[in-house]
């Protein structure tokens, strides 16, 4: 997706979203050009200081994210923690810099919502969290992630025709699970036509073995050759996952004011956050699955003119809204959006999900109008003195 410069103005925030990046593979992005950078180099650097401090402290081990950064060391599995701490600490500098330098206030934004971990990074930008606080619950579980993690493998299933029948995946998930040979759940909605799934073993062969006779539509399924940990699936509640979690939230400090700008959660996919809930919410999160769709088509709907997309190398939510971009921009065949009727578009499409969605959810044919800013890209671009 194109960089946007110049897209990012303050006359502008009351149509800007802010999306924070969750973990992947690959988590440094240009981080080590952001700290090397003369100016921006003393605003990051105390952010990852305190987020390695903090990971040190609750792993007991030394930490050097400043270091990690500086030699361009890559984050794995196996250094899952350092990963955490690594992406909150430069998606909440990349945040300061935009005020800092820029005089940009991410507060007057529209909304703001994160995929997986970026949920809590925007809750600590949103003024609902210190990032200290907020990074220890994830960090105290990642050892238990991880070792969930080697045994479990990610699919992505997903239909070239209607959109997914997600009761009925959620039946034959049940349906492995109760042969005692391991778990498979949903991590994720995508789209209406694609989710994550999450299984230990071998079961997510098994559920492509089984999807043919149980499930009511062509489906394909492609596994992923990575290992990730298993949050946002039940395979958590066998290490007592989110009960842990709430437990440590329990004495967490803050929690007790509504995000701002507003935070839309991928637990509920609505805007849920009050000045009372963010420890129920967090310890839904860990077990229910994302609802990145709701999340997209929310954008749309709230007429979103430009996406902030904020983290080291953002890459899911970004590709989210290309491909749904792509597909809006297929099916108008490069008529104009404002003279092309609704019927027109119902014949023309080839994706029926698309075209099912359309007579309801018309914001949809936004998607190709929104303006896309990668932040560390735009911070980059940008001349600072």
């Amino acid at each position: 997706m194109a960089e946007l410069n110049g897209a990012l103005e303050r006359d502008r925030l009351a149509a800007t979203a802010f999306v924070f990046r969750g973990y992947n593979v690959t988590n440094l992005g240009r981080s080590a050009e952001l700290l090397e950078h003369p100016a921006y180099g003393p605003v990051v650097e105390p952010f990852l200081h305190e987020a390695g401090q903090t990971c040190s402290d609750v792993i007991g081990r030394k930490v050097d994210l400043v270091g990690r950064v500086r030699r361009r060391e890559e984050t794995d599995l196996e250094t899952y923690p350092e990963a955490i701490a690594l992406i909150v600490a430069m998606e909440l500098a990349q945040i300061r810099l935009l005020q800092k330098f820029f005089g940009i206030d991410y507060s007057q934004g529209r909304m703001a919502y994160g995929y997986s971990l970026g949920e809590i990074a925007a809750l600590v930008a949103g003024g609902v969290l210190e990032m200290r606080a907020a990074l220890t619950v994830p960090l105290a579980v990642a050892e238990d992630c991880v070792d969930l993690a080697h045994n479990t493998t990610l699919g992505v299933l997903f239909s070239r025709g209607p959109g997914l029948d997600t009761a009925a995946i959620e039946r034959l998930c049940q349906r492995i699970n109760q042969a005692g040979q391991g778990v498979i759940g949903i991590g994720a909605f995508l789209s209406p036509n694609s989710v994550l799934l999450f299984g230990q073993g071998n079961t997510v062969d098994r559920f492509g073995d089984l999807m043919r006779e149980w499930l009511p539509q062509r489906l394909h399924l492609r596994k992923n050759e990575h290992r990730w940990p298993p949050l946002h699936t039940p395979i958590v509640w066998q290490r007592a996952i989110p009960n842990r979690a709430a437990v440590l939230m329990q004495t967490m400090p803050g929690a007790m004011q509504a995000p701002q700008p507003p935070v839309l959660s991928l637990v509920t996919g609505e805007f849920s956050y009050t000045d009372a809930n963010c420890r129920e919410l967090l310890a839904q999160w860990v077990d229910h699955p994302q609802r990145l769709w709701d999340a997209v088509y929310e954008t749309l709907a709230l007429g979103i003119d430009v996406v902030v997309h904020v983290g080291p190398e953002p890459n899911l939510v970004p590709a989210t809204f290309h491909r749904l971009s792509d597909n809006v921009r297929g099916l108008l065949a490069e008529r104009s959006l404002s003279g092309l009727r609704l019927r027109a578009v119902q014949r023309a499409v080839r994706r029926p999900w698309l075209a099912k969605l359309l007579p309801q959810r018309s914001a949809l044919l936004r998607a190709p109008l929104i303006e896309h800013v990668v932040l560390e890209d735009w911070l980059l671009a940008q001349e600072v003195e």
